[in-house]
């Protein structure tokens, strides 16, 4: 599912304008990417949660030429599925 599937899907189910749709869908994602800069959590109820961790230091290799690299900290995005999404077979 991409973008303009979710899109589609919310003009589909509340019969509003596809712009509209698509300034909705824009707001939420820009939203959640807003707190998640900020280092907020973000508990979708029957979804899941996003957090960002900070991630570790560390040696990785150059699979071409073996060397080692050094891999600098930095900050990932975590998702935990919710007990709902979870149990979806």
């Amino acid at each position: 599912m991409i973008k303009l599937d979710i899109i589609n899907e919310v003009v589909a189910k509340t019969g509003i304008t596809k712009t509209k749709a698509e300034l909705a869908v824009e707001t939420v994602f820009e939203s959640m990417k807003k707190a998640l800069a900020g280092g907020s959590r973000i508990e979708l109820r029957g979804f899941g949660v996003f957090n960002v961790r900070p991630r570790k230091t560390g040696i990785g290799r150059n699979p071409r030429t073996g060397a080692e690299v050094s891999i600098p900290p930095g900050r990932a995005v975590r998702f935990k599925p919710g007990k709902e999404l979870q149990s979806i077979d």
